[in-house]
């Protein structure tokens, strides 16, 4: 068993994918549009197979999250790994200059990653790690 992707609605879904194709290194596929129901996605896929499919359709009621980044139940972050330190220092950086936010890091964790949490366009948390 592997996991084969995850799924988040988003009122913005270009913008989603160009930050995870952008800044996380995934490659989109088509655009997938179903006009009965008013829905349109994108695949995103990372070099390992795993997928993040974006989603949008006007009828998704809005999350309760407050989009202030704390921590909740439920599915709270993404996280991707980079080969090492070095290559997550520099996307740190990049990160920043272009006005992305720092939540976290970079940080080597108490169970010994180095890793720094930013947040995508809709505000889920995204960390990346030195693999």
């Amino acid at each position: 068993m592997k996991l084969c992707h995850v799924a988040m609605w988003t009122r913005q879904p270009g913008v989603l994918r160009d930050f995870y194709t952008r800044w996380l290194g995934g490659k989109a596929g088509q655009r997938y549009s179903n006009p009965s129901k008013n829905y349109e996605s994108w695949m995103v896929t990372f070099d390992n197979g795993v997928a993040l499919e974006i989603m949008n359709r006007p009828d998704i009621p809005d999350n309760l999250n407050d989009r202030t980044h704390k921590q909740h139940l439920g599915l709270i972050h993404l996280a991707f790994a980079l080969p090492d330190r070095q290559q997550v220092d520099l996307l740190c950086k990049e990160m920043a200059r272009a006005g992305l936010p720092l939540l976290d890091g970079p940080r080597v964790t108490g169970d010994g990653y180095y890793e720094f949490c930013t947040a995508d366009p809709d505000g889920n948390r995204v960390e990346v790690t030195a693999d």
